[in-house]
């Protein structure tokens, strides 16, 4: 017959034991804290009587208790060995705490005594604590002697040193995950400004650091970072300052439970609303923070819970009685509840942590960790179902500690439990929001779940379900320092700002950013700008001289225009070919000139186009070519002047080495220098289109390259040299006596030649893009036209208008001090 002991009076006593074959100690804090301060000599507590039931606490012990049971029930496991239990209560204080493990250490002694160290410890294993700095002073103190401390709540990230704590372990997940998981769930819902509330614990100092680490990685800004202790009232009230006068709209709070039922008082009193909460496991599944004031603070609270799992417990105390239904249970005068009960209470009824199901989670770590020392004592003591231990049951704590290492074994449930090297179980959570069931009550919904078992990129999931947001709302709220910069900006940090804390800055031209919030922007490849709104890149503006644009008409006008004109003299040339004005100085180097003026004129249309291959080849030889034959013809004219003034005088008989076959051979030898000239060009380095990209950023000039710099300026210094020895000679014949001297005429157009195409050298260095082509058109057209208009004109108006001096008599009548 097993007897269930529960104390009250002295706190040296447990508050609920059994014996056994081997005893597992338990430390809970079943009420709150003590009374008094602490004496700050002794440590020791001035009022002994600890205050109000903590009913999860109730529940955790209780369902360390029917677990024990559940398993000293079974054939399975530890077959015929009877697990005992030693429960204390702890009132939250870490003094208490210790105390504690040192009485489940010796027996029912608090203290040191002279054979605490002889003997072997009185349980081998403690389930407990649940806040990190007690189960931290729990753990220091029952080191030295390797007893195992395994732990339903505590997440401190620092209790995964083995260094430092060696004989820990824990069935709730290290908050070295949950601050990585809180961290990404900020980031999944676009908040990059948030403050930041901790617990000034273990717990809350250092799962906040690791928080604010993994923030910053995820480009989160931390507002501010505000710590304080439950029992420190002034310092909430700053805390709660401090929350009020910040401009983020989401608050992590990284506060154990106790000291988040003091956050919400105060913000329930200064009605500070409209801020969504991000929780921890410690509060975010908490039924004792539901009330009937807190949905408008706490409604739409997001965070991690530990998964659940579906037990059950069967036992219920004085205590725990007469808190929930408010009536003592007895007739003693100190029961703080007057109204006696009736007996007739039901628990079916009974709405607070010790039935809310949502807590069940935390008792499920209590329920896997006495398991775990279960399947622990099985192993080391090498039991077999249905045969017994094989093993003295006077096994040691530091054996249970080394079994616990290799414990690996699945829950009826289905649920598999082991730890790490670190004492750590595997990382699962779920992340929780706070809604409004149908019946109006708080509900603690599944949204989402993170396991850090799964592939990066697959750890956290949120499902697809409505979630309520900030005080219950149905919107999302959003947080941050700055507006999300468009496309076609980028972020610029503000000086001494955090770098969430920027403004938009427009991207330069020629780069972009497609999308939002961009750091940096890209710039477009070389053929491409960008366009007005600077989020795409588009190709650049293809710009040359084409036959649609003004100029280009134009220049095509006054081409045709030549080209006709020079046509129109050749027919009267023609028409009159046997009078003497036209067969003076050779009539067919004038008809070759036209012929050449008239090629001069046509040429110019090659330069207008998109440049291609061919048109680059063609535009530069042709250009070349045909003006050559033109100064030669010309300047063949010059010579025959010189030759005809010459054989008038006596004895002279030039006229016979440069006749008409010598004048063609001249033309020819001439033309035949610049074809040579122009073939080695296309041989060596032709002529080919290309695109320039440095007179404009968001264009591209189409234009043709001249490839051989040499050659290009040796085909204008060819034509520059014949059109120089023309004007020289002509210069030199102007004076001749003769009714009709076409060197003074030779002399003004080659002087227009000249003119034209010493003005065209800088002009075409200096024109960028299309501008150079319309340059190198008009000195080709201008020169055309001067050596048309003076060269034809004046005879052009005696065949016309003035017949009677079309006569050989005329022409050869010498009046030195006369000119047409």
């Amino acid at each position: 017959e097993k007897t269930v002991h529960y104390g009250r009076g002295s706190y040296g006593d447990p508050v609920f034991s059994q014996e056994g074959h081997i005893t597992i100690g338990g430390v809970f804090f079943l009420h709150g804290e003590t009374g008094g301060k602490q004496n700050q000599f002794t440590a020791e507590p001035a009022n002994m009587h600890c205050q109000g039931v903590n009913f999860r606490a109730f529940r955790l012990a209780q369902t360390m208790i029917f677990t024990i049971e559940e398993i000293n029930n079974r054939t399975d496991i530890l077959p015929g060995v009877t697990l005992g239990y030693k429960i204390y209560d702890t009132c939250a204080s870490v003094t208490f705490s210790v105390r504690s493990a040192m009485a489940l250490m010796n027996g029912y002694e608090e203290m040191w005594t002279d054979t605490s160290c002889s003997r072997s410890a009185a349980v081998k294993a403690i389930i407990g604590e649940s806040g990190s700095t007690n189960t931290i002073a729990i753990v220091t103190s029952v080191g030295p002697f390797h007893i195992p401390v395994i732990s339903h709540l505590a997440t401190c990230a620092c209790l995964s040193d083995r260094k430092k704590y060696s004989n820990f372990f824990r069935t709730i997940p290290s908050d070295y995950y949950q601050s990585r998981a809180l961290a990404q769930l900020v980031k999944h819902f676009g908040w990059t400004w948030v403050g930041a509330v901790r617990s000034d614990s273990d717990y809350g100092n250092s799962g906040m650091a690791t928080f604010v680490e993994a923030a910053n990685q995820e480009g989160i800004c931390i507002e501010y970072s505000v710590k304080f202790h439950r029992t420190e009232p002034e310092k909430v009230l700053k805390v709660v300052e401090v929350i009020k006068r910040g401009t983020a709209k989401v608050v992590v709070a990284f506060v154990a439970l106790l000291e988040m039922n003091s956050l919400l008082e105060q913000l329930t009193v200064q009605n500070i609303t409209g801020l969504q909460l991000i929780g921890t496991e410690a509060w975010i599944t908490a039924s004792s923070l539901v009330r009937p004031s807190s949905y408008r603070i706490l409604g739409g609270s997001i965070g991690f819970a530990v998964t659940g799992a579906k037990i059950s417990d069967n036992a219920f105390l004085k205590d725990f009685w007469e808190a929930a239904f408010q009536c003592s249970v007895t007739k003693e005068t100190s029961s703080n509840y007057k109204t006696p009960c009736t007996g007739s209470e039901s628990l079916t009824e009974l709405k607070n942590q010790y039935t809310d199901e949502s807590e069940i989670r935390i008792t499920n770590n209590v329920y896997k960790a006495v398991y775990a020392v279960a399947y622990s004592l099985h192993s080391q003591l090498e039991c077999m179902p249905q045969k017994g231990c094989a093993k003295n049951l006077q096994t040691e704590p530091w054996q249970v500690l080394d079994a616990l290492k290799k414990v690996n074994f699945t829950l009826r449930t289905g649920e598999r439990v082991f730890f790490d090297g670190n004492g750590d179980p595997a990382a699962k959570y779920e992340v929780v929001n706070w809604q409004l069931g149908p019946n109006g009550a708080v509900e603690f919904k599944a949204v989402g779940y993170y396991d850090a078992t799964l592939p990066p990129g697959q750890q956290f999931v949120m499902s697809p379900v409505d979630m309520a947001w900030a005080g219950g709302q149905k919107q999302k709220p959003t947080s941050v320092c700055s507006e999300s910069c468009p496309s076609g900006t980028r972020k610029a940090v503000r000086r001494g700002k955090p770098v969430c804390c920027y403004d938009c800055v427009p991207c330069a031209e020629g780069e972009i950013s497609n999308k939002t919030d961009s750091n940096d922007c890209i710039p477009c490849d070389l053929e491409y700008w960008s366009n007005e709104k600077r989020d795409r890149c588009v190709l650049k503006t293809v710009e040359f001289l084409s036959f649609e644009e003004v100029m280009g008409i134009v220049l095509v006008i006054f081409s045709l225009f030549g080209t006709c004109l020079t046509v129109l003299v050749a027919v009267v040339f023609l028409a009159h070919k046997n009078t003497p004005i036209v067969r003076a100085n050779n009539s067919e180097l004038s008809f070759l000139l036209l012929f050449s003026l008239t090629l001069c004129f046509l040429c110019s249309l090659t330069f207008i186009g998109r440049p291609s291959q061919w048109s680059c080849m063609l535009r530069h030889t042709a250009f070349g070519v045909t003006f050559v034959l033109c100064i030669s013809c010309v300047l063949g004219k010059t010579i025959v002047v010189l030759m005809a003034f010459r054989a008038t005088l006596p004895g002279s008989n030039v006229m016979k080495w440069f006749g008409p076959p010598q004048q063609r051979l001249t033309v020819l030898a001439f033309t035949l220098i610049q074809v040579l000239i122009c073939v080695l060009w296309l041989t060596l380095s032709p002529p080919f289109p290309n695109k320039n990209m440095k007179y404009y950023k968001d264009k591209v000039i189409l234009e043709c390259d001249v490839g051989s710099a040499v050659g290009f300026w040796a085909v204008l210094g060819y034509i520059g040299l014949l059109s120089l020895m023309c004007f020289v000679l002509a210069f030199l014949a102007r004076k001749l006596p003769d009714n009709f001297n076409e060197a003074k005429f030779i002399t003004f157009s080659m002087l227009i030649f000249c003119a034209v195409w010493i003005t065209f050298i800088p002009a075409y260095v200096s024109s960028p893009g299309k501008f150079t082509v319309a340059v190198e058109i008009f000195a080709i057209l201008a020169s055309s036209y001067g050596l048309l208009f003076f060269i034809f004109t004046p005879k052009c108006y005696i065949i016309l208008l003035k017949p009677e001096f079309n006569s050989k008599k005329n022409l050869m009548s010498k009046m030195p001090n006369k000119s047409l």
